[in-house]
């Protein structure tokens, strides 16, 4: 038992020792500077990112003569003492990454006080600077460059050395310039009209250049710009050099499209402009802006269009109390909760209980989208996508109206709404596959043009694609809060195009369940994340199909999810005007771990 006791000390003891020479997975430092110090840094394996506290601004007549900057050096792997070099004064902050191991990605966060001069330097590693700088000062090989600046009054120098401009900003640059050895640039002041006055400059009066140091690689650092109108007056100078990379100003990374080249508008993307949207508007305006000032000024003035909102005023000399919302019940997992009655829901209008008169299944027609990917992605595989999609016609319900859009580099509808079955499989044998993806731009479309004119009726688009977008002037994140506000149901079906190359290839693939594990390929992770949180924001389900015959299985399984809805018939005191969607009326299930969704509201007329 002693031996065995002090082996366990022993062993624990080399343990501590082996964590202490090794270092740890995260280093914290804090370090006191004085207004307007230099911060720099280089880190030639990781990233580098650097935000403002904005509330120890040394501007504010409340802040101290000295902010704190804190870092935080962080890796998959120990960090040892050696691997950061620090150096610090009130004036200068320097932090380089040093490591003898080139594999070991190391990433810098740094916290700084407001009006620092920063200077960046890494290799493959994303920079991000967020807030109110003086100056920032990167260099970067092939990774993106994002600054999130104050714009009332911005100075800015872009150099790519090694590749064509790829950029994306929220106000207006001046036009590329191309130099010698292939290098281009993209310089120029701007000031935002919107400030406050006492950051505009008199209209007479001409601003003198920037004072600047020269650095290292030939271009400029710093830049001092008071004026009259002291520290508001200040330019904030962005120099930002990449052999590859791709420079974001004022643009968040996640909203960027998947194609930066600024290129005439496709047939969805000016839809999408018509419908109104606004987010999906401005997200198209960065993407291409000169094509879409172009667009716009040939357009009659926008009109808004006939609310759904206004369809319940004529009834607003009904006075019946009773209503009848249309609501989905789904669990933890977005799947329809089916066999629930009366004794399942519970209605409340401004936290009061209300009289439940009927709980039914709705039968209620659904208005269907197919998209379809007919991109280069899936080239020669038409045979594949026409017997595809004729199995989801043969698979919906007679009563649904089913439309049928492709896409590739733009979109098309092939089929407009209807039930005629026949007509939809007809209209399979008028396409051919091949060109880019735009599936972003294509399921925007269909949101804003295909469903728009049917809101507040049950819609729901089905899409068959491997997932992967290539050519879309809107970027995910820009669409969410579209889905969101459509109600439409979105079932996202992702197919490898891999699986379908290997099942084309030898039709008898599903005798060898073998071959196919290992031929089926996989889906990028960000199709797949973002294929999941389509379907959830949206309330539909997302389908991973790792085998063909799981793509019948999903249209059935998708059948049944549209069919499993209810109708809540209920006593309201919210007044006989008051017929729509209201924010103090809770539908809630008495079921365990699942939710109720209220499609829409209206008055019972019987």
């Amino acid at each position: 038992m002693f031996i065995t006791s002090a082996l366990r000390f022993a062993v624990i003891a080399v343990i501590v020792l082996a964590t202490a020479v090794l270092g740890s997975a995260q280093v914290n430092r804090t370090f006191s500077v004085s207004e307007g110090a230099r911060i720099e840094v280089v880190n030639r394996t990781g990233r580098v990112e650097v935000t403002v506290n904005e509330t120890s601004d040394p501007g504010s007549s409340s802040a101290p003569a000295q902010g704190t900057v804190a870092m935080s050096a962080a890796s998959a792997s120990s960090i040892s003492p050696s691997d950061i070099k620090v150096s610090s004064s009130s004036s200068l902050v320097r932090v380089e990454v040093v490591s003898t191991d080139i594999r070991k990605r190391i990433d810098i966060s740094l916290n700084v006080p407001a009006k620092m001069r920063l200077k960046i330097e890494t290799g493959e590693g994303e920079v991000r600077v967020s807030g109110d700088v003086l100056s920032a000062d990167v260099l970067t090989g092939t990774g993106t460059i994002s600054a999130m600046v104050p714009t009332a009054h911005v100075r800015y120098m872009l150099r790519w050395t090694a590749s064509r401009p790829r950029f994306l900003s929220d106000f207006e640059l001046e036009k590329a310039r191309e130099r010698s050895a292939g290098k281009f640039e993209i310089s120029g002041t701007y000031r935002d009209e919107s400030s406050s006055p006492e950051s505009k400059e008199d209209p007479g009066q001409v601003v003198p250049p920037a004072t600047t140091d020269p650095a290292p690689n030939g271009k400029p650092v710093e830049a001092n710009d008071k004026g009259k109108a002291g520290r508001a007056q200040a330019a904030v100078s962005l120099n930002l050099e990449t052999a590859r990379g791709i420079i974001l100003i004022n643009i968040p990374p996640n909203q960027v499209s998947s194609d930066l080249r600024e290129r005439p508008l496709t047939n969805a993307a000016k839809a999408i402009i018509r419908s109104g949207d606004s987010l999906l508007m401005e997200a198209i305006r960065r993407a291409a802006p000169q094509y879409y000032g172009d667009y716009t000024r040939t357009l009659p003035p926008m009109k808004l269009e006939p609310s759904f909102a206004e369809r319940p005023n004529i009834e607003k000399a009904v006075v019946s109390s009773v209503k009848v919302a249309s609501v989905r019940v789904s669990d933890i997992n977005n799947r329809a909760v089916g066999e629930l009655t009366a004794d399942d829901i519970e209605v409340l209008e401004s936290g009061a209980k209300r009289e439940i008169i009927s709980v039914r299944r709705s039968t209620a027609p659904f208005n269907l989208v197919l998209l379809l990917d007919v991109s280069g992605s899936i080239d020669n595989y038409v045979t594949f996508i026409r017997k595809a999609a004729r199995s989801f016609v043969n698979t919906v319900d007679k009563s649904d109206r089913l439309a049928i859009v492709i896409f590739n580099d733009d979109v098309k509808v092939i089929s407009k709404f209807t039930t005629d079955k026949d007509a939809l499989s007809e209209s399979l044998d008028t396409f051919d596959a091949g060109g880019a993806t735009a599936y972003y731009d294509a399921l925007a479309y269909t949101l804003a043009d295909t469903l728009r004119p049917l809101k507040g009726e049950r819609t729901a688009i089905v899409v068959l694609t491997d997932g992967d977008d290539n050519r879309s002037f809107l970027p995910f994140d820009s669409m969410v809060s579209s889905i969101q506000e459509s109600g439409a149901l979105i079932y996202p079906l992702y197919v490898p195009s891999a699986l379908i190359a290997a099942s084309e290839s030898n039709p008898n693939a599903s005798m060898d369940s073998l071959r196919q594990r290992y031929l089926q390929g996989e889906l990028t992770s960000k199709a797949k994340g973002e294929g999941e949180r389509l379907a959830k924001v949206s309330g539909g389900v997302y389908y991973q199909i790792d085998r063909l015959s799981q793509i019948q299985t999903a249209y059935e399984d998708i059948v049944q999810q549209l069919r499993t809805a209810y109708e809540v018939e209920y006593r309201s005191e919210l007044g006989g005007v008051d017929t729509g969607l209201s924010p103090r009326l809770k539908i809630r299930s008495k079921k365990p771990n699942t939710y109720v969704q209220i499609r829409s509201v209206v008055q019972d007329r019987q």
